[in-house]
């Protein structure tokens, strides 16, 4: 008798076991139903059409305006130099001299004709002399003039322009074998910076537009300078055009080869503009999402174009219109046309 009341006991606990088991289970999937029902609770803001100024940043370097290699036609050999390499010089500024014997002897040559023209002038106004010997008088005197302004030139070395001399290759005492310019003189007021600008932005671009320069050499200065060129080709390889930009540099603060930025204005559009904390990537894609809240409480995942980042905000090319409502926090729990609560 003991041991079968023993095991009617036992099999009535794991009876009440398995029913505790079952009720438990029950109990479980009730609660996870309650808290799949419990909307996801969101952050909304509210986005509106803004002008958005069309600005790109590019990197490039400072370039001299113009940049003159002085250097005699002939060789010869350098009597005197008259600057160093960081002098500013003026435009017709002497900066050298090359050995003038050659340009003596044809001086000389050049006085000697001008005598006998000035002799046969007179000797044709009398009507002693035809008019083809005169003509061939007066043109070797012209060569020979022509001669000597050519020695004096290359004798007599100037700079073009204003500027400051970067190179010197030579001492007082060398001789010149063309081949290296005696002096390179650069012209940095104004300079101008070469800018590579993607080619999307080619019909943006005009002759005066402003742009913004900043050199990491010059840290909190911004100097400002104007579209001068546009050249007229794209480069296949790059896929961007070049613009020459004109900065007038007064106080010489710029120097050729210094690395710069350069923010060219492309102008302004009408664009809505939303915060960066509203945008889904797709994994697996470069396309952009936001959640946008509908009037019935429930969201709609919306594919977005984005144009210039601003800061913490984006441009909207496409997607958004204006005044709606995306959601800007907890989109972690969000799927497309579920029902959400706002927190005010």
């Amino acid at each position: 008798m003991k041991t079968i009341f023993r095991t009617m006991f036992l099999a009535g606990a794991v009876v009440l076991a398995a029913g505790c088991g079952n009720n438990g289970k029950k109990e479980a999937a009730q609660t996870e139903a309650v808290v799949e029902n419990v909307a996801p609770s969101v952050a909304v803001q509210q986005v509106f059409v803004r002008e958005v100024p069309q600005m790109a940043t590019y990197t490039s370097t400072v370039q001299a305006y113009v940049k003159n290699n002085i250097a005699p036609q002939m060789a010869g050999r350098i009597t005197k130099i008259n600057v160093e390499i960081g002098d500013f010089v003026k435009a017709g500024q002497i900066l050298a001299e090359i050995d003038k014997a050659q340009l003596l002897q044809a001086q000389l040559q050049l006085q000697n004709q001008e005598v006998e023209l000035q002799r046969l002038k007179s000797l044709y106004e009398a009507g002693g002399l035809s008019q083809s010997d005169y003509d061939a008088i007066q043109m070797q005197y012209n060569v020979l003039k022509t001669q000597v302004d050519n020695l004096v030139e290359n004798t007599t070395l100037r700079s073009p322009i204003n500027g400051v001399v970067t190179a010197r290759n030579y001492d007082v005492g060398d001789m010149y074998g063309m081949s290296m310019p005696i002096f390179t003189v650069e012209q940095i007021v104004p300079v101008k910076i070469l800018v590579g600008v993607s080619e999307s932005d080619y019909s943006k671009v005009k002759k005066g537009d402003s742009v913004e320069i900043t050199a990491d050499a010059i840290p909190g200065k911004t100097f400002y300078g104007k579209v001068n060129r546009i050249y007229p080709t794209v480069d296949p390889a790059t896929r961007t055009f070049t613009i020459e930009v004109k900065v007038d540099n007064n106080y010489r603060t710029l120097r050729p080869g210094m690395f710069v930025r350069a923010t060219v204005n492309f102008g302004k559009n009408n664009n809505v503009v939303i915060p960066d904390v509203a945008v889904v990537k797709q994994q697996g894609s470069g396309e952009r999402f936001v959640y946008l809240l509908n009037e019935d409480g429930t969201v709609s995942y919306q594919k977005v174009v984005l144009g210039r980042r601003m800061g913490a905000e984006y441009e909207v090319l496409e997607g958004i219109q204006d005044g709606a409502k995306v959601v800007t926090g907890g989109q972690i729990r969000l799927k497309d046309g579920i029902k959400v609560i706002v927190n005010e």
